[in-house]
């Protein structure tokens, strides 16, 4: 039950206060000047505590609830500001998660809705003037909107998940909330707080389990029988002994490449709604990557061609985008033919339609990676081709999944965990940029990656 401030009934009422001590101070003032009287010697002190007694008396009798509602009525600091809305619209832009007040309209009419108020944030999400435009243009999953017409009409407050669009996902959980309209049309508040870092954290231990479990265990039977077989009957035979131990050394060395390429991809996957912020030359990256893989290269006896070319800058950070190089230059060499060239190219200044254009004449093509379309932006683009075996079509769409290799890769003729272009395209769609390949069988293969150019700003 409601705390109910019914006073004492020994206590004085508030009413009283000044005539209990007003009485009090005026009996003692009385006394003191009647006793000066009588004794003339001391009559001074007595005159003068009686004043005392007196102001203190009239101090004491002031009200002081009546003090506090006089100071609170006169700050400017507190009801004059809150009435004028200037507060409470500074702490409505300011808050960090995306919040709309909505108005109903007609409750069959759902082109009605529309964004009486949207803060800062919202602004930036959804791209949305700060009022007057209609919901439905920002917001068009279905759930979502009938959370709203619920709280519209029926006064539900409901609390729901929310996934937003666009090639990097985002998950939100959008609480809906009626709001007082008297006299007006429905109104209903929408927050959207960002989950999408819990998910992912979720998401990521979930996945490496199951891919840790699943590629370990075939390794790790290997290591497992060999093991057995060199305690029992091919214990004195120092050539089995060695073959099975370069063997076991190949499933180690497999398995430490996997491990590390796991805890590569969940990192990334992390990390990808955050924009890097770094400044990176593609040509330089790409010089060094040739570098670093010069030796794997001369091992198989395949030669790598870097185009030259104009300096190339992106916003980006600088080890991912050398290792968007490194896994595509990698398997180039890894499918090309002994004598064979691994070319690698440059392109500085693109628009959209050049970024994304056919490169490989003849050959099957696929865009595995699409970024956001925006107005202006112009972009860099890598492109790496062998001269291999090449693909079919049908193994295209699925290139970037986890472990996923074309048939005949299972052998082990190839090292590889096949992981390398999932981390490419996690990478890639971090730094807000695409990634396109292009194959045929016989023919080789053409993989494209391409970033928004770096935009300097310019001081007055």
């Amino acid at each position: 039950m409601p705390f109910d401030d019914t006073p004492s009934p020994v206590a004085p009422l508030a009413s009283s206060r000044l005539w209990t001590s007003g009485t009090t101070g005026g009996v003692a003032v009385v006394v003191m000047l009647v006793i000066a009287a009588a004794r003339p010697d001391i009559a001074l002190w007595l005159v003068g505590g009686a004043s005392i007694v007196a102001l203190v008396t009239w101090l004491g009798s002031r009200n002081p609830q009546t003090e506090r509602q006089t100071s609170v009525a006169d700050s400017p600091t507190s009801a004059d500001s809150i009435e004028d809305g200037r507060l409470l619209d500074a702490v409505f832009e300011a808050l960090d998660d995306p919040v709309l007040i909505i108005s109903g309209g007609e409750a069959d009419d759902i082109a009605g809705r529309r964004i009486v108020l949207a803060n800062r944030a919202a602004r930036d999400l959804l791209r949305v003037p700060r009022e007057g435009m209609l919901l439905v243009s920002a917001m068009r999953d279905p759930n979502v909107l009938e959370a709203i017409d619920e709280a519209l009409f029926g006064g539900i407050s409901r609390t729901i998940d929310y996934a937003a669009g666009g090639s990097r996902a985002r998950h939100w959980k959008a609480w809906v909330r009626p709001l007082p309209s008297p006299g007006g049309s429905p109104l209903a508040l929408l927050g959207l707080r960002d989950e999408t870092d819990v998910r992912r954290m979720e998401l990521m231990r979930v996945d490496f389990l199951a891919n840790a479990s699943h590629e370990l265990r075939t390794p790790l039977a290997s290591l497992s029988g060999f093991i057995e077989t060199l305690k029992g009957h091919a214990r004195e035979d120092p050539a089995a002994r060695d073959r099975f131990l370069d063997i076991m050394a190949a499933q180690a060395e497999r398995m430490s490449r996997l491990v590390a390429d796991l805890l590569s991809l969940s990192r990334i996957e992390l990390n990808e709604h955050i924009p890097p912020s770094g400044r990176v030359d593609l040509g330089g990256a790409a010089a060094d990557v040739v570098d670093a893989l010069s030796v794997l290269s001369q091992d198989k006896g395949v030669a790598i061609h870097l185009a030259a070319a104009d300096s190339a800058r992106i916003t980006g950070d600088r080890d991912e985008i050398l290792q968007v190089i490194q896994n595509l230059t990698d398997n180039a060499i890894k499918y090309s033919t002994t004598g064979s060239i691994v070319e690698i190219g440059l392109e500085p200044d693109l628009d959209a339609e050049r970024a994304t254009a056919s490169r490989m004449p003849g050959a099957t093509r696929l865009s595995l990676l699409t970024p956001d379309r925006e107005v202006g932006v112009r972009y860099a683009a890598i492109t790496v081709r062998d001269h291999g075996p090449g693909m079919a079509r049908e193994h295209l769409p699925r290139l970037t999944e986890r472990f996923y290799r074309v048939e005949g890769q299972k052998s082990g003729e190839r090292a590889g965990t096949g992981l390398g272009l999932a981390i490419v395209k996690h990478i890639v769609n971090r730094h807000r940029g695409g990634l396109i390949v292009e194959s045929a069988p016989g023919e080789g293969a053409l993989f494209t990656a391409y970033f928004p150019l770096l935009v300097e700003k310019r001081t007055t």
